[in-house]
């Protein structure tokens, strides 16, 4: 089902430019005051072929110095075409927001682009028009793929890791500490015994964006702009197996930005057959303590904790036999039916989304929301049902991390993979 090929690979050089300096998060998370500082970093870092170095040029722009730029560092040197084709493992260690040092390994690779009715690569969520106008404009100036494509598979027994082992142990292409603190170490998988296992394996599943969405959608429409050009059938994507112990799915929270803090009695008035303990929650660097002791035990079950800044955490239960996602029966059960707001107040603005409860607790005692609901993440099971299911999951409604840095490996589109 999902076409992979190895491809000729667009690197910094290491003898030329140090990945810990160059290497940067993804377009979409780098805040715009941020830009600057990645800008003065370093004079090859990789936000220089991402993003304009003010926001409010990008309405305008239309990416030619880009182009340049990936034309100059190519001409220099800082920049290499691999000679041949290749697979690229990667394989990134990290800590864990539990303080636990994890491991994840995956791959890149050319993907051919399917579109989502073929039910080859499935979405999760949905895209806005604005992102995909802006990465069109850069995609059609530099005729390459600068940031990529982050896609999951199920592997329950391991079997690309097992093929994968070997080029690991060769030796690393490049390694890199990103801004987020990750160490990834990127090798070359060329060995004709690993790339056809690799490759076939994925001929016989589908995959899911787990990031990307605006990116895969981009390719599509520029696939579609291009119909003689067989370099723009594919795109370049990380895969990684969403069932490793090292590919962690953590929850994004929600605050309640326009609403008031309901009274004891009303939590349980406006929310019949639901359970509630409340326990004690000294102020919001105990919140992932208490989280782990009281709301993660309780995965199995739709459950959510509800943080008023009274200093009592309400921990809400309920029974799990429908089936059904429990951040879906958070926004039809809490956000609306707790709080009266709908799909459109949600996407107004209504609610925010923090990804680290301490930030969540903050912005609710500091008068940035009313109530922090605190959520368990999903499990891999989730997102592969619900999406093979042709269902999109609720705004947000989960994190895959660690994000996948650009810098890495680029694809240009001048000159097919070799299939």
């Amino acid at each position: 089902m999902t076409r992979i090929r190895p491809f000729r690979g667009l690197r910094y050089d290491p003898e030329r430019v140090s990945l810990d300096q160059v290497l940067v998060p993804p377009y979409d998370v780098v805040a715009p005051d941020e830009r600057e500082a990645f800008y003065a970093r370093d004079p090859h870092n990789a936000i220089r072929l991402e993003l304009t170095r003010d926001v409010a040029d990008e309405a305008d722009t239309d990416y030619a110095e880009v182009a340049e730029t990936l034309t100059a560092w190519q001409r220099e040197g800082v920049l290499v075409r691999e000679a041949a084709p290749a697979l690229y493992g990667l394989r990134q260690r990290f800590t864990a927001p539990d303080g636990s040092e994890k491991l994840r390994e995956g791959f890149f690779a050319e993907l051919q682009l399917e579109d989502y009715a073929k039910r080859v690569v499935l979405p999760h969520e949905r895209t806005m028009r604005g992102p995909k106008a802006d990465r069109l404009k850069l995609l059609r100036a530099t005729r390459a793929n600068l940031s990529v494509i982050f896609l999951l598979y199920e592997d329950r027994e391991g079997a690309v890791a097992d093929a994968l082992a070997g080029s690991f142990a060769g030796g690393a292409l490049a390694s890199g500490v990103d801004p987020a603190g990750v160490e990834n170490t990127l090798a070359r998988v060329d060995a004709s015994d690993a790339v056809r296992r690799v490759c076939g394996f994925l001929s016989e599943r589908s995959v899911v964006i787990a990031d990307g969405h605006h990116r895969y959608e981009t390719a599509l429409g520029y696939r579609d702009e291009n119909p003689g050009d067989p370099a723009a059938r594919w795109t370049l994507a990380y895969f990684a197996n969403a069932f490793a112990p090292g590919t962690l799915l953590l929850p994004i929270h929600r605050v309640i930005v326009k609403g008031t803090a309901p009274q004891p009695a009303a939590w349980a008035e406006r929310l019949p057959g639901w359970s509630c303990r409340e326990v004690p929650l000294p102020g919001p660097d105990a919140v992932p303590g208490v989280l782990a002791e009281q709301l993660a035990p309780r995965a199995g079950e739709h459950a959510f904790a509800a943080d008023d800044g009274s200093g009592i955490l309400r921990i809400f239960t309920r029974g799990r036999s429908d089936g059904e996602l429990g951040v879906r029966v958070v926004h039809r059960e809490v956000i609306e039916g707790v709080f009266g707001l709908d799909e459109a107040a949600v996407r107004d603005g209504a609610v925010a989304f923090p990804k680290d409860p301490v930030r969540a607790a903050r912005d609710v005692r500091e008068g940035r929301g009313a109530v922090a609901l605190y959520l368990n993440p999903l499990e891999p099971d989730d997102v592969f049902r619900t999406t093979r299911a042709g269902e999109v999951m609720p705004q947000k409604s989960t994190l895959f991390a660690p994000k996948l840095p650009s810098g890495l490996v680029f694809r240009l589109l001048d000159a097919p993979g070799d299939a």
